[in-house]
């Protein structure tokens, strides 16, 4: 398999100067690179039918790809805890992505990356599955405009309650998200920007697809993964960079009331980057702006992600901004 992944990567691979800017973006579907118009699977597909199948978000910025082996290892660890064979090595995985991204004359991207069960049949027997479905798509992100991260913004909190870990465990980046679609209808439906999920003993565990931060006594405080919250690369990033604008990050157990009376509250995801929340329920956050602490952390990660040099997609070429 490594050698016909190999001589599939050496048809095409443009250099940032020759992006498809004007040309359709090309999908990694099972081995084969297509137009987005054509990369298709199978309608008895048990991603599609059930949900059953795990995927990861991915940035690059300036062309190296973010945090990669961070993704890959979490990626690979939903697809033991799911009982999942990955049909690629890690290694060939990293490349499978690395020339997604180069075939499409990325610089600046968002990575889609699925793996589902496969094409089975009408039930949901996973051992009628007989080959996984492996898809990887590049193209950019904007999931909040520019604007909101310097006004913030307003969230609430859901009465969805997020799945308790030992039915499903928020570990596990699984392509079944409805229960935090139906979180996101009533954010959606109240007009507010985003929903804080809490479990059914009260405590917060994260966004419908961030985690959540609370600024306190000079700590970062954001609620440990065993309540449901995924473990995200982006939370992990945040809390290894605490130290250097004279913070420390813990894991806490965190409530409504917590929220209402923090002096700044923020969300991370790898689409989100750092947003500042400046309302809950109605509550002003603070003097209901973006705290200094967090337009701090903002910086701080925006600067750290901009000077990594790890995985870079156009390892013979200089890469600007693009």
């Amino acid at each position: 398999m490594k050698e016909n992944m190999k001589e599939n990567m050496n048809h095409v691979s443009p250099n940032p100067s020759e992006a498809n800017k004007n040309s359709t973006l090309l999908v990694y579907v099972n081995g084969t690179w297509l137009p987005k118009q054509e990369a298709k699977v199978s309608i008895w597909d048990h991603g599609f039918l059930y949900g059953d199948g795990i995927f990861e978000g991915i940035r690059v910025y300036k062309g190296y790809v973010f945090k990669l082996k961070e993704h890959l290892n979490r990626l690979y660890a939903s697809a033991a805890a799911i009982d999942l064979t990955i049909p690629h090595s890690p290694d060939e995985m990293e490349d499978l992505i690395i020339e997604t991204v180069r075939k499409n004359g990325l610089k600046e991207s968002y990575i889609r990356l699925v793996i589902s069960r496969g094409a089975g049949d009408l039930g949901i027997d996973p051992r009628k599955c007989k080959e996984p479905t492996v898809m990887i798509l590049a193209d950019k992100i904007n999931l909040y405009p520019e604007e909101l991260y310097k006004t913030g913004i307003k969230v609430m909190i859901a009465s969805t309650r997020r799945n308790p870990p030992d039915s499903l465990n928020g570990r596990i980046k699984s392509l079944n998200y409805l229960n935090n679609i139906l979180a996101k209808l009533e954010h959606i439906r109240a007009g507010l920007d985003e929903a804080i999920m809490l479990n059914h003993e009260g405590y917060v565990v994260e966004g419908t697809a961030e985690n959540v931060f609370v600024v306190k006594d000079r700590k970062l405080l954001t609620p440990p993964c065993y309540l449901g919250a995924l473990e995200g690369i982006t939370r992990g990033v945040v809390m290894g960079l605490a130290a250097e604008i004279g913070f420390r990050a813990e894991e806490a157990l965190l409530n409504s009331y917590d929220l209402y009376t923090c002096s700044e509250l923020f969300l991370t995801g790898t689409g989100a980057e750092i947003i500042p929340v400046v309302e809950v329920d109605g509550r002003k956050i603070g003097n209901g702006a973006p705290g200094q602490t967090t337009l701090q952390i903002l910086k701080t990660y925006r600067d750290y992600a901009a000077r990594y040099q790890e995985t870079p997609v156009y390892p013979d070429k200089k890469v600007g901004v693009g």
